[in-house]
């Protein structure tokens, strides 16, 4: 539960010569000596007076986001515990901002291009667990499209910044404790190529003693975040099966719009026809590599166990099989006989009467689908799980 007020300083509030009187205050004073120093005002006073004095310092208030949290006792006591550096995401586009790791589940609002949020985990491969500056706590996809990593750690005690990764490199300044950067490299076991909040890039000592870093999934590439501790190999926990089924569904998801073409190649993602998306999506979900077509695909289902006839009995993430277009009423597929005839489609099942499927360029490609008393219902053969 969040402190709906904490010990602040803004001497004031309100008026532009008490503004610039905290502004005089907080040049002579750390965070830290704010925090311990002044009156009590509102959670919402302190992010509006942030707001109006640093809207045009976009580096900083993402850095100061990691500062208020942390003084309003909302980032999990775990990331502390751990020892690990909290990471702040920029929004790249807007994005939305849901309750759940899936993009079926509830949206809480949008982040707008430029908003900031603390990253708390990497969910699975297309999710990240985030938290905003007023303490909410929810899922975006983790795309670089929609977030990008801007601060992965955090400088425990002053040390050098240097411009090469040597004692002997010229010193740029003095980093501060407390002073969020980013880590993109790491030339050698004793240095990190590090960029700061006004982006001037250069090196820092590796040395826990002086830096702090965040979670391994926010490093780049080939960085360990532990120098000290040799790194021993570990197998990967596997997926729960719910986890597989929504890296699944939102494989497919990321292809959203992708252009449908009837015998697409299978060796690429720039077009898709049914099966195609379908593979690809459970191939990069799940690495679970099904048949080429459809038909081949219904007959991997079966085999894999018991199928269902009625949509509705179906469960998220399974493959849902149809039969030929002949309309879009149900009179259209009277007198039928659905145990013979020839899979023409196959989709992935959502749930809440909802398919995921490409079908035609009319359609705009890669797309969902209401079921309910459409062409869907009607020419649903059967479908199951094919994990």
């Amino acid at each position: 539960m969040l402190f709906s007020r904490i010990v602040i300083g803004l001497p004031g509030y309100g008026s532009d010569r008490q503004m610039r009187q905290a502004d005089d205050m907080s040049r002579r004073l750390s965070n830290v000596q704010l925090l311990q120093g002044y009156r009590a005002y509102s959670t919402k006073q302190l992010i509006h007076y942030l707001r109006r004095k640093l809207s045009i310092m976009k580096k900083i208030t993402a850095a100061l986001l990691v500062f208020i949290l942390t003084a309003l006792l909302v980032i999990p006591a775990a990331m502390a515990a751990q020892g690990t550096s909290p990471v702040v995401g920029e929004i790249q586009s807007s994005v939305s901002f849901r309750s759940q790791p899936s993009t079926t589940s509830t949206v809480y609002k949008y982040f707008k291009t430029g908003d900031n949020v603390v990253i708390l985990e990497e969910t699975n491969a297309y999710w990240y667990r985030v938290q905003d500056m007023y303490g909410s706590i929810g899922y975006v996809s983790s795309s670089d499209k929609y977030i990008d990593i801007i601060y992965n750690a955090t400088i425990a005690a002053s040390v050098n910044f240097r411009t090469s990764p040597s004692t002997d490199g010229s010193k740029i300044r003095l980093l501060n404790q407390g002073e969020s950067v980013l880590i993109t490299g790491k030339p050698n076991s004793a240095w990190y190529a590090v960029t700061d909040s006004k982006g001037k890039k250069g090196y820092v000592s590796t040395q826990e003693q002086y830096i702090t870093t965040g979670p391994a999934f926010s490093m780049p590439a080939g960085t360990v975040t532990s120098p000290s501790t040799p790194s021993t190999p570990s197998t990967p926990a596997t997926p729960s099966q719910s986890a597989k089924i929504e890296n699944i569904i939102a494989a497919g998801m990321k292809y959203w719009g992708t252009p449908y073409e009837f015998g697409s190649d299978r060796d690429t993602t720039t077009t898709f026809d049914c099966s195609d998306f379908v593979r690809t999506a459970f191939r990069e979900g799940a690495s679970l590599t099904l048949p080429a077509d459809s038909r081949k695909q219904g007959d991997f289902v079966k085999a894999n166990g018991a199928v269902k006839t009625d949509w509705h009995q179906l469960k998220r993430g399974d493959l849902m099989f149809f039969m030929d277009y002949k309309g879009t009423k149900a009179s259209s597929y009277a007198g039928v006989n659905k145990a013979t005839a020839t899979i023409t489609h196959v989709g992935i099942y959502l749930g809440n009467g909802q398919i995921l499927h490409t079908y035609s360029t009319e359609s705009g490609g890669v797309r969902t689908s209401d079921i309910a008393g459409t062409q869907w219902d009607y020419r649903f053969l059967f479908g199951g799980s094919a994990m």
